[in-house]
């Protein structure tokens, strides 16, 4: 068995388009006007966790990180579990707590380059025109609109961390590949379920960042059937339905439960709801991992070792 090293709605598609030559001073596309940057940044400050982790992979000069609400999916800072270790390694500090949005902090902590979300529970998208208002370069990502690796690879032509993009990238691809080898995938499609996270439910869509990583190992995801999209109350990579949809929602011969671990699968596993769906009947129902739930160059890994033991050679 391999080891990894470990220490997670879309308006728009900010794609870095560099009007310059290779080498600096860049200009960075934005939906609301170009961002020029001088040179390398030496002091990126990340407002949005769900970024953070990319830009500790590909090494860029993160000085402090906006945290989340303590709660399973962090440690105890409010740092992601998937990259925890790493930012204390590298000495990140807190921006501010709990998403809780403070300008004074930003002030202070004198950044070259603001990371941004444009969605999600981390955007600050109406702050951004006063903080370019204080002189600050702010670029904005929307991280619904793309998969990590394009994530990754915007972010470096913005730090000049592309060849550690591009390395993290190849890395994840050798070892997925190497994961695959050792595997026996299963026949038939599989679902990956959102069960009872804060209370809602959800299925994933063939195209969201863990299907690919799925896919990546050799399974065919599937999402909701056709006929349950009038049963969609909202959507971005997952499809939310109510519980007592959520049966005919399933139509994978599997399911990989989200956040999952083998507590949640023994809930999903007991309840009434879903006793008749095939996955439960056969005990195809495997848990994704605590870190499953924002896919990262970290997180992407602990899903690949966490799938690889369910199917041995």
């Amino acid at each position: 068995m391999f080891r990894f090293a470990f220490l997670t709605a879309c308006a728009f598609v900010l794609p870095l388009q560099a009007h310059a030559e290779a080498d600096w001073p860049r200009t960075i596309a934005q939906p609301d006007g170009d961002l020029t940057l001088a040179a390398p940044p030496t002091r990126v400050v990340s407002t949005t966790p769900s970024l953070t982790g990319i830009l500790l992979a590909i090494d860029a000069p993160v000085v402090s990180t906006a945290t989340a609400v303590v709660g399973p999916l962090t440690d105890e800072q409010g740092f992601f579990l998937q990259w925890a270790d790493i930012a204390r390694e590298r000495g990140v500090e807190i921006l501010y707590p709990n998403l809780a949005f403070d300008i004074e902090a930003l002030i202070v902590s004198d950044p070259d380059l603001v990371v941004a979300s444009a969605t999600g529970g981390d955007a600050i998208l109406p702050f951004v025109p006063e903080l370019r208002a204080q002189g600050m370069p702010v670029m904005v990502l929307d991280y619904f609109s793309a998969n990590w690796q394009t994530l990754a690879r915007q972010l470096g032509r913005a730090t000049g961390h592309e060849a550690d993009a591009e390395r993290i990238i190849a890395d994840f691809d050798a070892r997925t590949r190497a994961a695959r080898d050792d595997m026996t995938i299963p026949a038939g499609k599989v679902s990956i379920v959102s069960y009872n996270f804060s209370g809602t439910y959800s299925v994933s869509r063939p195209t969201s960042p863990q299907a690919g990583v799925l896919a990546a190992l050799g399974f065919t995801v599937t999402g909701l059937p056709e006929a349950m999209r009038g049963d969609v109350t909202r959507s971005q990579d997952f499809d939310f339905i109510s519980r007592e949809n959520l049966a005919a929602a399933i139509a994978g011969d599997g399911v990989f439960l989200l956040n999952g671990t083998e507590e949640s699968v023994k809930a999903f596993m007991d309840d009434p709801v879903l006793a008749n769906l095939p996955a439960v009947r056969n005990g195809h129902v495997w848990p994704l991992g605590p870190t499953s739930f924002r896919v990262d160059y970290y997180s992407g890994l602990q899903m690949v070792e966490t799938v690889a033991p369910y199917f041995p050679k």
